[in-house]
């Protein structure tokens, strides 16, 4: 169960990354891969310190550094910034560990799963809509927007966009995502 909670966080945080390497719109980068893990990319960017903070808050870093491989949706700072005033603060406090914890690994996909994976799985996928499992143990659904971006729809309704795909770290990938998905 905490791997899977890693897990998690190392998606948020490999996603969070690559937004900082890059922004805009989605593009895929197919980097090589990076001898750095996804937690120490994204300790090693600035953009993701909100990301780095939640996943030591809930003791998810060792568990996003193991051997993986996993696949990180990473909210950037910015992603964190459209949350309510006060939410990310709240979820810190360790009284609200196992919230956060719950939050970060919808995140995380076990797996290395590249942007052209994940468009595979979305054309063979009934009304182009995948359903994809994270370790918290509930779905993503995966789409194409309008502008051929690869969109994710949390459970709650909320949408996210991939905006850099396929940051390749030692131990899985991440896709950095413009907003923060909720289970």
């Amino acid at each position: 169960m905490k791997n899977l909670r890693l897990s998690k966080v190392a998606i948020l945080l490999a996603a969070s990354l690559s937004l900082a390497n890059g922004g805009g719109a989605y593009a895929k980068h197919h980097a090589a891969m990076s001898s750095q893990n996804i937690v120490e990319k994204a300790a090693s960017t600035d953009d993701f310190s909100t990301l780095v903070a939640a996943v030591t808050a809930a003791d998810l870093a060792g568990t996003l550094s193991s051997k993986g491989p996993f696949t990180v949706f990473a909210p950037l700072n910015s992603a964190f910034a459209k949350l309510p005033a006060g939410t990310v603060e709240t979820l810190v406090k360790p009284e609200n560990k196992g919230t956060l914890t719950t939050i970060l690994t919808y995140h995380v996909v076990a797996g290395r799963f590249k942007a052209k994976d994940v468009m595979g799985l979305i054309k063979k996928a009934p009304n182009g809509v995948a359903s994809i499992a994270t370790v918290q143990g509930g779905i993503l659904k995966a789409s194409i927007g309008k502008d051929g971006a690869l969109m994710l729809t949390d459970a709650k309704g909320g949408m996210s966009k991939v905006v850099m795909a396929d940051v390749n770290q030692s131990n899985g990938v991440i896709h950095a995502i413009d907003a923060v998905v909720m289970p």
